[in-house]
C-alpha cells in the first residue's frame, strides 16, 4: 500500500517543493511531481534557479524515453496516461486534486502551504485517503521551525 505523507504549513510551496526534491535525489530516490501546468512550469524554472552551486536534473513526462530514464526528476502534468513514466518511487504531488493513479506509487507526498483555499483542498485529500484506509504521516513545518 501506498505510504502517504502531508507536508503542512509551508510558506513557499514551490520553495519548499525544491528543497524536499533535493533532499530526495540526494538520497537517492526518484520522484514524479504532477500539479497544474503553471505549477510544474513555475518549479520547472526554480529547480534551475533555487540554488546558485546546484542543479537538480529534471525533465517532463514528455521529454524522450532516454531522457526520463536518466532523470531522477520527472514533471508530470497528469499520471493516469500520458506519457510513460520510468519509475513508481516517490510521487510529489503539488495539485489541487488527489494524483490519479497515486496508488501505483511507492510514496506519495502532498505539500499544503498556508493559504486556506490550499488548506481545504489539502482536507479533501486526506479525507480521500482516509477513507480509502490509508495512514497518514502529518509533517507540520511550523512545529520544525520552532
Amino acid at each position: 500500500m501506498t505510504e502517504i505523507a502531508f507536508h503542512f504549513n509551508a510558506p513557499d510551496k514551490l520553495a519548499y517543493a525544491c528543497r524536499l526534491l533535493r533532499k530526495a535525489v540526494s538520497s537517492g530516490a526518484k520522484v514524479v511531481v504532477t500539479g497544474s501546468a503553471a505549477s510544474l512550469q513555475a518549479l520547472d524554472t526554480q529547480l534551475w534557479t533555487f540554488s546558485a552551486l546546484e542543479f537538480l536534473p529534471h525533465c517532463r513526462a514528455d521529454s524522450p524515453i532516454e531522457q526520463r530514464m536518466a532523470s531522477p526528476i520527472v514533471l508530470a502534468p497528469q499520471i493516469d496516461g500520458g506519457a510513460e513514466l520510468p519509475h513508481h518511487h516517490v510521487l510529489l504531488n503539488l495539485g489541487a486534486e488527489v494524483a490519479a493513479g497515486f496508488e501505483r506509487f511507492e510514496r506519495a507526498i502532498e505539500v499544503v502551504s498556508l493559504d486556506e483555499h490550499d488548506r481545504q483542498l489539502a482536507r479533501s485529500r486526506w479525507k480521500h485517503y482516509t477513507d480509502r484506509g490509508y495512514s497518514i504521516t502529518r509533517h507540520d513545518l511550523k512545529l520544525k521551525e520552532t
